[in-house]
């Protein structure tokens, strides 16, 4: 079984640094241990009962009660096979397996999620930098001949960047008829020449209609349409069987790429976010406090509009909150575009100017927060001894560790 680690050394294209040294971070600031499940851990063996008994890495039965009640709160799908547990209670991922379609599935510990999902600076740092290698492996995959995997899920996380569509959701499309990329059906896309054009009902009963224009594209979409079945996008295997695809095959092949735990939300927030801060470029300058507020209304307006989501959906969940800060602290996006060209292009020559420029923005954010940190680590340093409260501990350890993620990324 592939660790974290081994898939991330298999990616030399990307920047090596950022594939481990993010999740490493993390896990420092939740106070865990960063595992990988290539080390030894708990395995699952059906019981001659029923249910499963759990054997450590010797072969013996684990008996403590407070390993089992960790078992147990980790509700593995009795589906998964190839099952991996942690056998640390502090690790930073908890559990692997297989699902019943082969996949592989990750259990991570809370506090680990709880400080991945707090930090979001380094997130979208780490994102930002990550783009050019997951452009590069797309683009090499939709030259594939025919109709593999890879290349299907390539062009499924193409048109993520290009469209901003959501990834969709089997259970919806049943459910609810509303699509989303991997649920689309033949009947929603046209091709015509150059021209891919999508129309579907998606989430919340809104409707869609997207053009992309791009001949390689509308010429891989048009032999995938011509696949039997009514599903979109399927894939031939070397057999000759073919196979849909769902949202978890995305986002696994993502994790492939990347050795990262990338998700297709993290385009709709990079995209949200870029989208964002050159609507508010476009804005004159304001005059007061009142005028940038509107301003920044009306961004974000525009941007749900494309996203298809409400604008208090799109505020809180895509458009990243140091992009509005800048605008109403008065920074411009185009003054930072010098930065972004001197540090950043050279390994970076894969994003777009405007790009470069707010993966600059989030970077000078992180740093100013940084030294406020540290200032105030400092002034508390010239106090007196004092035994902090054991509950006070674990926030200022947690904003201080995560930071270091972007750093050791850089």
């Amino acid at each position: 079984m592939k660790s974290a680690e081994t898939t991330a050394e298999e990616n030399p294209a990307l920047p090596s640094a950022m594939l481990a040294a993010d999740a490493q971070a993390a896990a420092r600031a939740a106070g865990l241990r960063y595992v990988t499940d290539g080390r030894p851990g708990l395995s699952r063996v059906p019981n001659d009962g029923a249910g499963f008994r759990y054997l450590a890495a010797d072969g013996k039965a684990v008996e403590d009660e407070a390993t089992l009640g960790r078992i147990k709160s980790l509700a593995i799908p009795p589906a998964w096979t190839d099952v991996w547990i942690c056998a640390q209670a502090n690790g930073h991922l908890q559990a692997t397996g297989r699902d019943a379609r082969g996949r592989k599935q990750y259990r991570y510990h809370p506090r680990w999620r709880s400080v991945r999902d707090e930090v979001k600076y380094e997130r979208m740092i780490a994102f930002g930098r990550a783009l050019p290698g997951i452009r590069a492996a797309v683009d090499k995959a939709l030259g594939l001949p025919g109709l593999p995997r890879e290349k299907v899920l390539a062009t499924i996380v193409y048109l993520l960047e290009a469209t901003m569509m959501r990834i969709g959701n089997e259970e919806y499309a049943k459910e609810n008829k509303s699509f989303g990329l991997t649920t689309l059906r033949n009947r929603h896309v046209r091709v015509d020449g150059k021209e891919v054009e999508f129309h579907f009902r998606g989430k919340s009963g809104v409707w869609h209609d997207v053009k992309v224009a791009d001949r390689r594209l509308a010429r891989i979409i048009g032999r995938i349409r011509d696949l039997p079945g009514q599903e979109l996008f399927q894939y031939v295997d070397d057999d000759g069987d073919r196979h849909s695809i769902d949202s978890s095959d995305v986002n696994d092949y993502l994790r492939t790429i990347t050795g990262e735990d990338y998700t297709a939300k993290d385009f709709r927030t990079w995209s949200g976010t870029v989208l964002a801060a050159l609507a508010l470029q476009e804005f004159e300058k304001f005059d007061s406090e009142t005028q940038a507020k509107k301003n920044v209304v009306r961004a974000i307006e525009s941007v749900a509009k494309k996203l298809g989501n409400t604008p208090s959906v799109c505020r809180k969940c895509y458009v990243h909150p140091a992009v509005l800060d800048a605008y109403m602290d008065g920074a411009e996006l185009a003054a930072l575009r010098t930065r972004a060209e001197e540090e950043l292009t050279q390994d970076l020559h894969a994003l777009q100017p405007e790009e470069a420029a707010v993966l600059a923005l989030l970077q000078q954010r992180l740093e100013r927060e940084a030294q406020q940190a540290a200032m105030q680590g400092k002034g508390k340093g010239k106090r007196a001894a004092q035994p902090a409260p054991a509950r006070a501990k674990p926030a200022p350890r947690a904003r201080s560790a995560a930071r270091k993620v972007a750093a050791a990324a850089a």
